[in-house]
């Protein structure tokens, strides 16, 4: 399924008015933060992402019997962000989503400080990152997600005025609208 969702998120990528900024794939679910020009591009742009990874997604499964029906049982929920803390508190949430699922207790995921099923590894906000010289340092087998870097200001530094963003950080279930959670050890 990450295979299915990151070639998705590269066939969305010539869409220049809808960009995926980060994301995150959760068992059940993806969370992902776009920029988008309008509300047109964001409506296109999340159909366009739906319907590539369903079909990518259902050739992965190799159905016996051709399949019906939604991949995606509802549509996306928009949450337009208009603050720096907002920003910040949107990003926590999409990189830092599988320590509030508890995926980060796996086995594999143990290795990890940030989700390997997000476009995490990425993402230079990271406060374990502050005085580093390099990212992350990945297995030389990981396909990182493919992603566009943020063009508005929230995304790019904006956000930065809150804090960056520690990769033990476990989001609450509305973390959106509350304080920044405390780490976990």
């Amino acid at each position: 399924m990450f295979q299915a969702l990151r070639a998705a998120t590269i066939a969305v990528a010539k869409h220049e008015d809808f960009r995926i900024v980060h994301l995150s794939i959760q068992r059940t679910h993806v969370h992902l933060l776009v920029e988008a020009a309008h509300k047109t591009a964001l409506a296109r742009g999340m159909k366009a992402f739906q319907i590539s990874a369903a079909k990518r997604m259902n050739a992965a499964l190799k159905w016996e019997v051709r399949r019906r029906g939604q991949v995606f049982a509802d549509r996306y929920h928009a949450e337009v962000i208009r603050s720096p803390r907002q920003a910040r508190r949107a990003l926590a949430y999409v990189l830092n989503n599988w320590r509030k699922h508890r995926e980060d207790r796996g086995e594999r995921a143990r290795t990890w400080l940030v989700d390997p099923f997000s476009s995490g590894c990425s993402f230079p906000g990271w406060k374990q990152l502050e005085h580093a010289t390099f990212m992350w340092r990945v297995p030389d087998t990981y396909d990182a997600m493919i992603v566009w870097l943020p063009k508005t200001w929230l995304l790019q530094t904006g956000w930065r005025r809150h804090g960056l963003i520690d990769c033990r950080e476990v989001p609450s279930k509305h973390q959106l609208g509350r304080p920044a959670p405390r780490a976990r050890a």
